[in-house]
């Protein structure tokens, strides 16, 4: 007697990778609710870096007696008199992100409770833990892809620029060429923007735990008791360890990840021999300040389960 088999067909290998596709995205989606949400993540960037290539623009006039006069220079001093403008539009644009990052923290789960919007997200089959997550990528991982390739896309635009001016006097742009080393210091800006984003983790997940936990000012709660113990320290012991600590965590990044400045104060003639990974990756600050950040992002996590609407 015959007998059909009760076992189903095996799903093709498209239709396995169509429903993979279709299934919910929680992080994805959280990350470009985040986006669409503050829009300051990407304009204030692109506000400076606007600035920075209108003033730019402006002096370009003066870059062929400026080239000029570095080629009478040493090797060391003419890099540092070249390359000097697209390290301080780097810096520019950075500090910038620092900042978007920072106050984009203070206010992300502080918001959502002011603006009783946090009774709508919670409603959402969301966790918790994935929603912090979704905001601490943000300056962990969103904003510094964005601002490296906004760093970049500035000084290529800036190198540009300075070509067209030479060309337009008549004169040769090799040197600017060969003295910014533009594709090794593209690596040296990929490293650094690492280095300073591993680096403030601790900061930035303390901002989301304290913007968890804050019912009003959440700035003044996660900066000033850090002032006020200093002062108290400084006051009663005449020390001044914690302020130490503070300016460590804050600019610790470059003594630990970059060599010191040459004696006379100029900069190396090759950006990767400033980097010094082996150390940075050594230093138990960055490895302490890691777990700091764990154990905030989790606390932070416990606290918005917890927190009512303000």
């Amino acid at each position: 007697m015959n007998t059909q088999s009760d076992a189903l067909p095996e799903p093709s290998a498209e239709s396995q990778v169509l429903a993979m596709a279709q299934q919910p995205r929680p992080l994805y989606w959280s990350v470009r609710r985040e986006l669409w949400e503050n829009r300051s993540i990407y304009a204030a960037p692109l506000s400076v870096a606007a600035v920075i290539l209108s003033g730019f623009l402006i002096r370009a006039h003066r870059l062929p007696q400026t080239l000029q006069s570095a080629l009478t220079m040493d090797p060391e001093h003419q890099r540092h008199t070249i390359i000097l403008p697209y390290d301080v539009a780097a810096a520019l644009i950075l500090l910038t992100a620092i900042l978007v990052g920072g106050f984009y923290c203070l206010d992300a789960l502080y918001g959502e409770r002011r603006d009783r919007s946090i009774l709508f997200w919670k409603s959402l089959p969301v966790s918790d833990l994935t929603t912090v997550l979704a905001k601490v990528s943000i300056p962990f991982v969103v904003l510094p892809a964005f601002i490296f390739v906004l760093i970049v896309a500035t000084q290529i635009i800036m190198l540009l620029i300075n070509t067209m001016v030479l060309a337009g006097h008549g004169l040769s742009a090799t040197p600017l060429w060969t003295q910014l080393k533009f594709s090794r210091s593209t690596l040296a800006l990929m490293y650094g923007l690492t280095t300073i984003t591993l680096w403030h983790a601790p900061i930035y997940s303390w901002f989301l735990l304290v913007s968890a936990w804050a019912r009003r000012t959440a700035f003044l709660w996660a900066v000033l008791p850090f002032f006020i113990l200093a002062a108290v320290e400084k006051i009663a012991f005449n020390t001044h360890h914690l302020l130490n600590l503070i300016v460590y965590r804050l600019f610790g990044w470059f003594s630990q990840g970059f060599t010191p400045p040459l004696p006379n104060g100029t900069a190396a003639l090759d950006p990767l021999d400033l980097l010094t990974p082996t150390r940075f990756l050594a230093t138990p600050g960055l490895w302490l300040g890691l777990i700091a950040a764990a154990l905030f992002l989790f606390a932070a996590a416990r606290m918005r389960r917890q927190r009512e609407p303000i």
